[in-house]
């Protein structure tokens, strides 16, 4: 229940205010004097304090810039009968949220409670968003590999030199990007990401480069590309070596004249933009296979940076979960030694991203205080089905276990059980191909954007929550 302080020396208007506020629900404190507040301050939970400016003892304006000091983040309402502009302005630039006259309208007291406690609670909630984006672009880890990639990504982003980022799926390339334009010269301007995987090839032209009105069926205006929305900051090419061979050459050549055109128009358009790309791909060997421009390749590979997986920085299990289970309040479970050993020895073959899954799965579990055994431990990634069919029993390489089809299938209707089959066919092809869309969508046969369509039609689970024998689980 919201606490709400009333510091008035009148009894007549601390009773009026208290009545109507606790026949709204609010739980109310009173205090004759400043002195008093402040003490019910130290020992209550307040959010909202309505001060009068001419008090004994301590003044209004003394006590609001105690409490503001004191207790930053409570809303204050001055309110005088004896009020003028000068005073109401002091009091603003004080801290307080508001300022009321004598005497009091009852619908403006409520009016200005609703909308002080609508800001405290907007106040906490981009206090809470602010933290969890600080934790979300930490590289977290104390092995040395982590260190090296630390003191690499400090290096690179003094110059604008291009970045190729490689790693596994689920290592963190995108938050290693990020790290890299958080710390440049270019950290004010915008991060554009693009997935390359995701995008149609007949409209990564557009999509990088923008265009015109007209220049197509569907260009019912002109629309920037993701060169020009990065200007002055960083694009991020994620998923590179998805690219087709033709989107690749449109790439290069903007990289080495650092100009663009937009698709339907005629004007050149000057780009400055730090490229970061990333692949979870070997491109060197793709470029030997033909799948990959070796000219590309070079401009992309000016400083090579390499994620290495958890199986490689098995030292840095227990402190990414740590950091995971505290973002998820739960910072007190105590992990005992087993259960750090089956940690640090399991193969984690979807990296920092199952990690964070089995993080969030104890959460649910598991309470403040618990302790985390050996044996729960081992239970839990025997269950953890990560990595799209991977878990610590053995498991004959590539293969994918193919989910019953429903039961009453032949029950269904002609639509229904086509549908049905389509969910199977897609849950289990995604299984098979460990949950890469481009993987998955060219083997099936269609575009990534189709699939993308697809998975959210049958709500099939991606980007982290596993599929698993036709199951989403988290």
């Amino acid at each position: 229940m919201t606490g709400i302080l009333i510091i008035d020396d009148e009894p007549g208007i601390r009773r009026t205010i208290a009545s109507i506020l606790e026949d709204e629900g609010y739980r109310v404190h009173t205090a004759e004097d400043a002195v008093l507040g402040l003490e019910i301050l130290a020992g209550e939970s307040i959010s909202i304090v309505f001060l009068d400016v001419l008090l004994p003892r301590l003044g209004g304006m003394e006590a609001l810039e105690k409490i503001r000091t004191g207790w930053p983040g409570i809303e204050i309402v001055m309110i005088s009968g004896h009020a003028n502009v000068d005073m109401a302005v002091r009091a603003v630039k004080l801290g307080a949220f508001d300022f009321l006259e004598k005497p009091l309208s009852l619908d403006k007291v409520l009016t200005v409670c609703r909308n002080a406690l609508a800001i405290s609670s907007l106040r906490e909630e981009n206090r809470d968003l602010k933290k969890n984006i600080r934790f979300s672009e930490e590289i977290i880890g104390t092995s040395a590999e982590i260190e090296a990639v630390r003191a690499l990504i400090k290096q690179a982003a003094a110059s604008d030199a291009r970045i190729l980022i490689t790693g596994e799926n689920g290592t963190g390339k995108e938050l290693a990007a990020r790290a890299v334009h958080k710390r440049s010269a270019r950290a004010e301007k915008a991060f554009v990401e693009v997935n390359c995987a995701a995008i149609p090839e007949n409209l990564i032209e557009s999509e990088l480069f923008g265009h015109e009105r007209g220049a197509f069926t569907d260009a019912v205006s002109s629309r920037k590309g993701r060169f020009e929305q990065a200007s002055g900051g960083t694009l991020f090419l994620d998923e590179i070596g998805d690219m087709s061979l033709s989107a690749q050459a449109k790439v290069l050549r903007a990289i080495q004249e650092q100009k663009i055109e937009r698709v339907g128009g005629e004007k050149t358009i000057n780009t400055d933009v730090r490229i970061v790309a990333a692949s979870n791909k070997d491109l060197a060997s793709e470029c030997r296979a033909g799948r990959f421009r070796q000219d590309l390749f070079f401009r992309l590979n000016v400083i090579p940076i390499r994620i290495p997986p958890l199986r490689e920085r098995p030292a840095d299990v227990p402190v990414l979960l740590r950091a995971f289970l505290q973002s998820l309040g739960l910072e007190d479970l105590v992990l005992e030694e087993g259960a750090v050993e089956l940690l640090e020895a399991h193969p984690w073959p979807g990296n920092v991203r199952e990690l964070r899954n089995l993080a969030e799965r104890i959460s649910v579990m598991y309470r403040a205080g618990d302790s985390l055994s050996a044996e729960k431990t081992a239970d839990l990634l025997r269950k953890n089905p990560e990595a799209f069919g991977g878990s610590v029993e053995k498991r004959t390489a590539g293969a994918a276990e193919i989910p019953p089809l429903p039961g009453k299938i032949m029950d269904m209707n002609l639509t229904e059980a086509r549908e049905a089959f389509e969910k199977y066919f897609l849950e289990f092809q995604l299984s098979k191909n460990h949950g890469t869309i481009s993987k998955t969508a060219e083997a099936i046969g269609v575009y990534p954007s189709n699939l993308h369509a697809k998975l959210k039609k049958y709500r099939i689970a991606m980007d982290g929550a596993a599929v698993h024998n036709g199951r989403k689980e988290r």
